[in-house]
């Protein structure tokens, strides 16, 4: 006997027990070596990390593709792993350190602190894997890698791979060093990505500083060059001032110079079109080491970089031999010498103010970037770093996607990665940290750079080139995550060696991942996986959108409307949460999720229990020689003919990655046909008197066959309810097994357009009935004619057979035949035919026609007044997402309700 209710806590570890015992989702299963086939890899997340709701629905619908096709029969390898994330764990391992008051990294050393970092990985590195499990992904786990291998050691293999690929691509001369500008973390002290960088708005301020224009003698003319800055501290940097080419107010001042105040440097006014003559002075302040954009304007001009910053952000002045060539500092800048920035800052805008060159000083708030981690001002800065020449690998994963070897899924984001393709820039690969993948580079004394890997074979190269032994040291750095993360889905296969597994599960089918990171991952990966194996890595990428909270705003810990996944997986189980996520993960848009939306889902699952527990009772079990082809009822051909449609429609809609009209068509044909239609339609067979025994046992195992079909469509949404029922309804019968290896659903032979046109049209007269009643404020006790008009002898029989069952749903009085509908009635149009409900006397019909055409002008106010702030470009403008997609949401709603009265007052006017 089925318990009363499904209690999800109580099931899902026993599931999950019986799915890793049975080795369910283990790739390469003795039965499936010659099935085609399919390989996902999962975006690995960090070692460090904790479930969220961003990992929810990636996971999740990668989820829904693998179970989906390993129910049709392929051989599915989902590979899982995590990703080392550098600064990440190095963060959290010093915290640990500091919150026991043991040394910190760098008094213990580089060997000891790895060490540590290895210890609690293996303590606390596991806790998102186990997460995953409980949201039921079926990653063959008996594969898990580490982007670091199992002990980082040089002859680990997935250290291999990132050491091969480095070398390979140094030889090839695509990797080289340079010094350029970073992003650079001021408190961790290391280059960071830009995906590492937030822009926080800041209430600043904008300094306009006057620089002396001079002549070719060095002598001020009295005539000055304004500029604006927001970091007047980077001023003691400058080395040019830029005008607009065809700004005419400067024109005769291009190829002349101004006194760099403070400093004394004679630095040139130079025209470049990064100048905008309508935004400030029209005059800029070219700092190239300290400025992106100036960077560039500086490289175009021949400017040479000066740094004044150290690697904490302090001013470093003293023994600046760039700083102090061609400049005659005033004692006051030299004293700058060690200040933070910030201090820094204040004390050269009191100085520019004490000899009158400060002008104007304007409040202003700007977008500042910060470290995601450390929440320091991150700094651009100018530093000898490692990088790959991206634009040869760039081209051919550009062209991999023109040639339709890749596509992706929206089509949309093919334009955002050719986009950054087209323009991309050298990638930066060194961090200055201790924790990750060491860069395979050694340096004898005299500045020689060898390149191998390993150190032996390092050595080797120095001693040959040398002509004696000579002493190694290794470079610092690590590299980049992303760019072992770029080599994930072949070197999770075995690559550098060609193992067997690379060679079936390469390249691999479908990558599920965020739109967020097209560039820092996909891009990457394509274009390594192309360079590396001479094949695209993945012949789909799906990108999915964010999560954000029920009002549409991102979830924010600052914000305090981050929802915990497991917090909604403890109160209403991991299949609600899915299939919430799936439901909603319409292509291209952000997924709002309130939790009441999970609350509902999880109440489908209450109602698909329920009706297997009525199935139960009321004697439907599964019988082994039941052939549904052979059922004679018409009701349950209309049954199996619905489930065939839901079959096929779910599984077109799983193959275009359209997960929401998937679960949209699975709840429709288990909550609305086989739940509220079937089931009650069934009713008095199963539990009528007088019922032929024939029709009543073939329904009874219609219904049973049914709900395995039904569990069959949802388990890759639903897996946990869907094996407990699988393992409930099979229970005795021989080879049952798993439901998770059990075939996907074929009823294409079961659909049957005769049963389907009378089925449904009871069920659409049934649906026009209770609309039209309750459009109409028809009391709900009330029963009411149904006049049939002009009926022909198939519609008179159709609506005789089923004569009991439309007073008993419709809440009808009597059933007439008659040739015209009669005064004051609803008439209502049901596949071809009218059918009347006569009012008079049950309904003031003059008043309802008031009350709607109240409501209507109602709503048509409503929707005028929303597309009133819509059609204002200044609203879209400045109005947040979220709150531009509540009134497109709410103009939606009242559109809809306006067709509905609109129908109604058709309707009453007929």
């Amino acid at each position: 006997m089925m318990d009363k209710t499904f209690d999800p806590a109580a099931v899902e570890a026993r599931i999950a027990a019986a799915w890793e015992s049975g080795e369910a989702f283990k790739a390469g299963r003795p039965e499936r070596a010659g099935a085609k086939p399919f390989t996902m890899v999962i975006p690995p997340p960090n070692v460090t990390g904790s479930l969220h709701m961003g990992h929810a629905l990636n996971n999740t619908l990668q989820d829904i593709l693998c179970r989906f096709e390993r129910m049709r029969g392929r051989d599915v390898l989902w590979q899982p792993g995590t990703d080392h994330a550098g600064i990440a764990t190095q963060m959290v391992v010093e915290r640990r350190l500091a919150e026991a008051k043991e040394p910190g990294r760098r008094e213990i050393g580089r060997a000891a602190f790895v060490e540590k970092v290895w210890a609690w990985k293996a303590e606390s590195g596991g806790a998102i894997v186990n997460q995953l499990k409980r949201l039921g992904a079926s990653c063959d786990w008996s594969r898990e890698r580490f982007t670091m291998g199992v002990s980082g050691a040089p002859d680990d293999q997935m250290v291999r791979a990132v050491t091969r690929t480095f070398v390979d691509l140094h030889a090839q001369g695509l990797i080289y060093r340079d010094k350029r500008l970073v992003n650079w973390d001021p408190k961790f002290q290391t280059a960071i990505s830009d995906l590492e960088v937030l822009l926080v708005e800041v209430k600043g301020h904008l300094w306009h500083f006057d620089y002396p224009v001079v002549d070719a003698a060095g002598a001020e003319t009295g005539e000055i060059i304004t500029v604006a800055t927001t970091r007047p501290e980077t001023m003691l940097g400058d080395t040019a001032v830029a005008v607009h080419p065809e700004d005419e107010r400067y024109t005769h001042l291009v190829g002349k110079r101004v006194r760099l105040p403070l400093v004394g440097r004679l630095i040139p006014i130079i025209a470049d079109s990064y100048s905008d003559p309508e935004k400030g002075t029209g005059a800029v302040k070219i700092t190239p080491a300290h400025d992106f954009n100036d960077f560039e304007v500086g490289r175009r001009a021949g400017c040479t970089p000066i740094n004044i910053l150290d690697s904490e952000a302090r001013i470093s002045l003293d023994g600046n031999a760039a700083f102090l060539a061609d400049a005659n500092p005033e004692p006051e800048a030299l004293a700058l010498h060690g200040l933070d920035r910030f201090e820094a800052r204040r004390r050269v805008v009191a100085l520019m103010e004490a000899r009158e060159r400060l002008r104007l000083t304007e409040p202003n708030t700007h977008a500042v970037p910060h470290g995601d981690r450390s929440n320091v001002v991150i700094e651009p800065y100018l530093t000898d770093q490692w990088y790959v020449n991206v634009k040869p690998l760039a081209e051919r994963a550009l062209q991999a996607v023109r040639d339709g070897k890749t596509r992706f899924v929206p089509e949309n984001y093919e334009r955002t990665f050719f986009q950054w393709l087209e323009n991309i820039e050298p990638w930066c690969i060194s961090r200055q940290l201790w924790w990750g993948h060491q860069i395979p580079v050694w340096y004898d004394e005299v500045g020689g750079i060898y390149v191998a890997m390993s150190e032996a074979e390092a050595q080797g190269q120095a001693d040959a080139k040398r002509g004696a032994p000579v002493a190694l040291s290794r470079d610092e750095d690590v590299l980049d995550t992303w760019f072992s993360s770029a080599l994930w889905p072949f070197s999770t296969l075995g690559w550098p060696e060609e193992t067997p597994e690379l060679a079936r599960y390469y390249p691999t089918d479908t990558l599920v991942t965020g739109k967020d990171i097209i560039f820092f991952w996909v891009a990457r990966m394509m274009m390594l996986g192309l360079h590396v194996t001479d094949r695209v890595p993945f012949s789909t990428v799906y990108l999915h959108t964010l999560v954000r909270d029920a009002s549409g705003a991102k979830m924010s810990k600052s914000k305090g409307n981050v929802v915990d996944p497991l917090g909604l997986i403890d109160q209403y189980g991991a299949d609600a949460l899915r299939f919430t996520l799936a439901a909603m993960a319409a292509q291209g848009r952000d997924i709002k999720l309130a939790v009441n939306r999970v609350e509902g889902y999880r109440n489908f699952a209450t109602k698909l229990w329920n009706a297997s527990r009525f199935a139960e009772m009321n004697g439907c079990t599964l019988r082994t020689d039941y052939r549904p082809e052979d059922a004679r009822e018409t009701l349950n051909r209309w049954a199996l003919g619905e489930a065939a449609r839901a079959v096929a429609e779910v599984t077109a809609a799983l193959d275009a990655y359209r997960f929401n009209d998937a679960a949209a068509a699975a709840y429709r044909f288990v909550w609305n046909i086989f739940c509220d239609w079937y089931l009650e339609l069934a009713k008095p067979v199963l539990q009528g008197e007088g019922v032929e025994a024939a029709a009543k046992a073939e329904t009874q195992a219609t219904v049973a066959f049914l709900i395995d079909q039904i569990a069959k469509l949802l388990h890759p949404f639903m897996p946990f309810l869907t094996e407990e029922l699988w393992a409930i309804k099979g229970e005795g019968l021989p080879e049952r097994g798993l439901l998770a290896l059990a075939p996907w659903p074929d009823l294409a032979a079961l659909n049957d357009s005769d049963s389907e046109a009378e089925i449904g049209w009871l069920v659409d007269l049934v649906s026009e009935i209770r609309s039209a009643r309750s459009e109409t404020s028809v009391p709900a006790a009330a029963q009411i004619p149904l006049v049939v008009v002009s009926a022909d002898a198939d519609l008179r029989a159709r609506a005789t057979r089923w004569g009991d069952t439309l007073v008993r749903l419709a809440r009808l009085s009597e059933i007439r035949f008659e040739a015209a509908a009669p005064k004051n009635s609803v008439q209502l149009l049901v596949r071809g035919s009218v059918a009347a409900l006569p009012l008079e006397g049950i309904v003031d019909l003059a008043a309802e026609v008031a009350r709607l055409k109240k409501e209507a002008a109602k709503a048509g106010a409503e929707i005028a007044k929303i597309e009133g702030k819509l059609d204002n470009a200044d609203f879209l403008a400045r109005a947040p997402d979220e709150v531009v997609d509540e009134q497109r949401e709410r103009r939606d709603t009242e559109a809809a309700r306006l067709e509905k009265i609109t129908e109604a007052l058709a309707r009453l006017a007929a």
